[in-house]
């Protein structure tokens, strides 16, 4: 193997790159877009909930009752409805997602001291919201409830809960580094997809095939350049993680960069072997998106717990170099992991980088078929 070779496929490559502006802008515009619109679109959190109050007693006390649910954050009243058919309309146009009925007999029965029910209805198309908005709405009626009585119920056991690596529990903490593991997983694979099919689309790699060149040369040099490119992306995300998104990273960036470095390795490699086997650009992109998103976006344990997952389905996801890439980016991001704690997805994504530059090593053929 001869450096000489790699240089000049590699500088054919830089070329290449820079007179074509789509891939100018897949390479540098399209990470930055898709952070920019998953990281904002995508989240857990649940404020400002849509609810709308039937309060059939009128009193002071469910006025209060009202104004806690205001103004907790939690809860955004929408309308007030005069009769219970109103709450139905609201419900099923999506115009709310919860509904607060107050019995007419609210405040009597609670200067009464008796025990108080009050009505909520909740639309469950959105399981997880309603989940989460049902935990809300009872415990701000205890609070509520307690509050009134003047007490403070202590329990015989109590438990004090500590959040570590995310106390203040935003989605967005974790959700940025699981996103920045698919996106790069997605447009690596995206950029060297199109290098080997190109030639064939363009009628050039018969000239390739009569030079010298070795195929491990020809995809070393196929490979560089993109491999910068995707390292600058990368930084550009980690960049735009912490200043944009205030995901707090607390490890060694230096750790991080050089894990990311093994992952893009594994994830050119794979492009480029799909460029090989696809054969021409339009096969091998479609080929790329398809065997990177979808696995990266459900079976990495980035929007899905891989624990919860059928035994065959979490199988497979020792297969797919996101799960170990997503798992890098939260440790360091979030823990501040050491390579001592990361080792085993280190090993495991350069094993696969190996494996997939030996496969398409051995795929590819100097020959015309």
């Amino acid at each position: 193997m001869k450096l000489l070779r790699i240089k000049a496929i590699a500088k054919k490559e830089i070329i290449q790159i820079w007179r074509d502006p789509l891939s100018m802008a897949m390479a540098f515009l399209m990470p930055v877009m898709l952070l920019v619109i998953f990281g904002y679109a995508i989240t857990f959190d649940i404020n400002n909930v849509r609810t709308i109050v039937y309060d059939r007693d009128q009193s002071s006390l469910s006025r209060e009752l009202v104004a806690e649910f205001r103004e907790s954050g939690y809860f955004s009243i929408v309308a007030y409805a005069d009769k219970y058919s109103d709450i139905d309309a609201y419900l099923a146009s999506g115009k709310a997602m919860t509904a607060l009925i107050i019995p007419d007999r609210f405040s009597r029965d609670i200067q009464a001291g008796r025990d108080v029910q009050i009505g909520v209805l909740i639309d469950g198309s959105d399981s997880n919201t309603a989940t989460i908005a049902g935990g809300y709405i009872t415990a701000l009626s205890q609070m509520y409830s307690q509050r009134l009585k003047g007490v403070r119920i202590t329990p015989s056991i109590e438990s004090r809960t500590r959040v570590w690596y995310n106390p203040e529990l935003k989605s967005r903490n974790f959700i940025i580094p699981g996103l920045i593991a698919v996106i790069m997983a997605v447009i690596a694979a995206l950029l060297t997809s199109l290098t080997i099919a190109r030639e064939w689309d363009r009628g050039t790699m018969e000239q390739l095939i009569s030079t010298p060149v070795k195929p491990p040369e020809l995809i070393l040099g196929k490979l560089l350049p993109y491999f910068f490119i995707g390292f600058i992306d990368t930084v550009l995300s980690i960049l735009m993680g912490t200043m944009l998104f205030g995901v707090p990273l607390k490890g060694s960036i230096v750790l991080l960069l050089a894990l990311s470095g093994i992952f893009l390795f594994g994830s050119l490699s794979f492009g480029i072997l799909i460029s090989i086997i696809g054969r021409t650009q339009a096969v091998a992109s479609e080929m790329a998106l398809l065997s990177t998103l979808l696995p990266a976006f459900l079976l990495s344990g980035f929007m899905f717990a891989i624990s919860n997952m059928p035994k065959p389905l979490q199988i497979i996801t020792y297969l797919m170099p996101a799960r170990y890439f997503v798992s890098i980016l939260k440790g360091v991001f979030l823990k501040g992991s050491s390579l001592s704690i990361l080792i085993t997805e280190a090993l495991l994504l350069s094993l696969y980088g190996i494996a997939v530059f030996a496969a398409a090593n051995r795929k590819f053929k100097k020959r015309i078929l």
